[in-house]
């Protein structure tokens, strides 16, 4: 099936309609929904183009799938309807819930990841998940209070990969956002399978993570109102992640060669640049992009330059989302510059 970006989508299990915005490689896309504008990432065999099949078929038959003799199964409980009391009696915070995805030879092929707020709070989140050998993907949001979110999807094999999660949560006030709240954290498979429980909302077993108990439980602890406390943290520097270390050259030679920009146009990182797509040529940017990162960080430089031009601004974009969420880099900003224009950015460690 043929899709590019544009293409008009329907999600087959959901019914959820959108457009693609950006084709990531040939097993991923970014779909724009119709309903909320929010971006999220969709494994092409989950979708269909609404064009080839405008009235969609709710149960679609599946074929070369003898059906055998099975035991009935009770039927999913509904969902509740979101009951006041529940969220302040027995809430269980800012949760993560993956959703095993089971397919008839009772084999697990992937897992639908959930963020749950079952706190009486509404919340802005950043939630990146990074899988070795993939572009971490980030979906920025905002989640209501007793409800929960669908984020994508993570296949079983990934599990092997160790996915490193990051979430960032901001508790909205009447006086605006409240404090920040980080946690990150590697997925280990036999963590990962010792972890089920019945999700709150979903009412379904699912691998569980709890990421906040409470947005309320430190400002609490510490006798302070929560507008006093967002003062006093506001500057408060992010704690590094785990996956990254500053370390200080031991060859200042190295340092002294080291150029302080990177051209990420095609034609200077590869020769047969006219053979590819645009979501290799976008890997292919990026894998420059980020191994420069490093090097810079490793070296220990103040600032740096990336070239990336103006176009579309997808390339700028991503750079942009990985440079908010990297917790070496101080800032950055694409301004206009006299040697750049406005096809450069400039990152300050």
């Amino acid at each position: 099936m043929l899709f590019t970006e544009g293409t008009k989508v329907r999600f087959k299990n959901t019914g959820d309609e959108g457009v693609i915005v950006v084709i990531l490689d040939d097993e991923m896309v970014n779909v724009e929904l119709d309903e909320d504008g929010m971006v999220i990432p969709a494994f092409i065999e989950n979708l269909e183009r609404i064009e080839d099949n405008p009235k969609p078929n709710r149960n679609p038959i599946k074929a070369k799938y003898v059906q055998t003799k099975q035991v009935p199964q009770p039927p999913t409980p509904p969902l509740q309807e979101n009951d006041s009391q529940y969220h302040i009696l027995k809430s269980l915070g800012i949760q993560l819930a993956f959703d095993p995805q089971v397919q008839p030879d009772g084999i697990t092929s992937s897992y639908d990841i959930y963020l749950i707020n079952d706190t009486r709070y509404d919340a802005l989140f950043t939630f990146t998940i990074d899988i070795i050998g993939e572009i971490p993907r980030t979906i920025n949001g905002k989640i209501s209070s007793v409800s929960y979110q669908h984020l994508g999807k993570m296949k079983f094999s990934q599990l092997n990969e160790a996915p490193i999660i990051e979430v960032d949560i901001w508790q909205v006030t009447t006086i605006g956002t409240g404090y920040k709240m980080s946690k990150d954290f590697k997925i280990k498979p036999k963590q990962f399978f010792k972890n089920v429980r019945t999700a709150p909302l979903l009412n379904k077993q699912v691998h569980w993570y709890q990421l906040f108990e409470n947005f309320d439980k430190e400002v609490k602890a510490k006798g302070e109102d929560l507008k006093t406390y967002t003062q006093r943290n506001a500057k408060k520097p992010k704690k590094p992640s785990s996956s990254y270390r500053r370390m200080n050259t031991n060859d200042p030679m190295e340092l002294a060669h080291f150029e302080n920009e990177i051209d990420l146009h095609i034609e200077n990182l590869v020769n047969d640049n006219k053979k590819r797509n645009n979501a290799e040529i976008l890997r292919i940017q990026l894998t420059h992009f980020n191994q420069f990162l490093e090097k810079a960080i490793r070296l220990g430089v103040k600032s740096a330059f990336v070239i990336h031009g103006v176009g579309k601004g997808k390339l700028k974009n991503e750079i942009a989302t990985r440079l908010m969420n990297h917790p070496q880099v101080k800032t950055f900003k694409n301004e206009f510059h006299p040697k750049y224009g406005f096809g450069a950015t400039e990152i300050i460690f």
